[in-house]
């Protein structure tokens, strides 16, 4: 507990004492000014019940044997009593859990002496004195009985007490686990993606830069001899630089310098990763609308590994007896995907617990260094839609 929590603790369980002090002392002035004094331990004690259990339980048990000493009668302050032993098992440490059961034993065994023998004896009155020696017994199993019970129950209704808090408070924790388990999940494929993207991103660069630097050589040589040749190169220069710097653009960290292993893909690869995955027994069905403008090295690779994966998940998560819709819609401004897949009525039940899927957050990553947009939902009628926009250029 921290110490703003102990000292607002405090405040709270020293103004329940005071109340507590000022109901119990208008009888204790009725009966007596020796009974204030137990009075007043015994709301000291509360005020300690939650900071302090241990000490609580010794300045109850002092409180206790005053009013033993003093030989007073039964007050209302005795149920205090009850509220310490409960706070033992509810706030205390282990020791004090069990300091305080084991005061529940020794407290109703010295209550029983106590009420039973000890006050019946002085004051000349009562079952310990008039009655015989079974009724004597009786009456002090009966008190010993109930003084026990009342603080035992006492005592398990604060354990109870301290399970529920603990097994909510574990509750708590693991669900905070949880979602920091996801987040960092999600940072990790982000980052993932973003390395693929600059290796691919390299390779764009690269070649783009080869491209110029072969023009820029062949203008030079061929400015004087050949100057309609030269003018062409230079052209052919401004094309690429104005390409590599939309895809430059894109870049968001460090490039990782290492080149792929492999050629990078474009929008005609998509013919072939349709038939790819065709083969692996998805029915895919593509259409094409509007006349298809042209697009950058990275705007290109971005479609076509939003496409890629979508199939990817579609393939692994979503129902394959049935046709998957993948749609490109272009307009002068650049092409909008949408693939929607059908998805399993169990997958459908399970999907808001089952966390982030892997390939959406790369899909997402795409989209948006690309200067576009991107978003995935479930259907109502048991779909699952992936939806991008790719612009033909890169934003200013």
């Amino acid at each position: 507990m921290s110490f703003s929590s102990q000292r607002a603790v405090l405040v709270v369980d020293g103004i329940l004492a005071a109340l507590f002090f000022g109901v119990c002392s208008l009888y204790a002035l009725v009966a007596g000014p020796p009974d204030l004094i137990v009075v007043a331990l015994f709301s000291a004690a509360l005020v300690l019940r939650r900071a302090a259990p241990g000490a609580a339980l010794v300045v109850a048990w002092i409180a206790a044997c005053t009013q033993m000493l003093m030989l007073r009668d039964l007050q209302p302050a005795d149920a205090a009593v009850f509220v310490i032993v409960y706070s033992t098992s509810a706030h205390g440490s282990r020791s004090v859990r069990w300091w305080g059961l084991g005061s529940a034993g020794v407290g109703a065994l010295l209550a029983t002496i106590y009420l039973g023998v000890v006050v019946p004896i002085v004051g000349g009155v009562g079952p310990a004195v008039s009655g015989d020696l079974p009724g004597r017994i009786m009456w002090s199993a009966i008190l010993f009985g109930a003084a026990l019970a009342g603080l035992v129950l006492a005592w398990t209704i604060g354990l109870l007490t301290r399970t529920v808090r603990d097994a909510r408070e574990q509750r708590r924790r693991a669900e905070f686990d949880r979602r920091e388990r996801e987040h960092a999940e999600y940072r990790y494929v982000v980052e993932q993606e973003r390395t693929r993207i600059a290796r691919d991103m390299h390779d764009v660069v690269a070649h783009s830069l080869a491209v110029v630097i072969a023009q820029a050589d062949g203008a030079r040589f061929a400015a004087r001899s050949r100057p309609d040749a030269a003018v062409e190169a230079l052209g052919t220069i401004a094309g690429v630089a104005r390409g590599a710097l939309g895809d430059v653009r894109l870049l968001l960290g460090e490039l990782r310098h290492r080149e792929g292993a492999s050629p990078q893909p474009e929008l005609d690869d998509l013919d072939d990763l349709v038939e790819q995955v065709r083969g692996a027994g998805l029915d895919v069905r593509r259409s094409d609308r509007g006349e298809r403008v042209p697009l950058g090295a990275g705007h290109q690779i971005a479609v076509y590994r939003i496409v890629q994966e979508g199939l990817t998940n579609a393939l692994r998560h979503g129902d394959t007896s049935k046709p998957v819709e993948l749609e490109l819609d272009w307009d002068a401004d650049g092409v909008g995907v949408r693939l929607e897949n059908a998805v399993p009525a169990d997958a459908a039940a399970n999907e808001a617990g089952s966390g982030p899927r892997h390939g959406i957050p790369g899909m997402r990553e795409r989209a948006e260094l690309a200067g576009g947009a991107f978003a995935a939902e479930a259907t109502e009628d048991g779909r699952f839609r992936v939806t991008a926009r790719i612009p033909a250029r890169s934003a200013a």
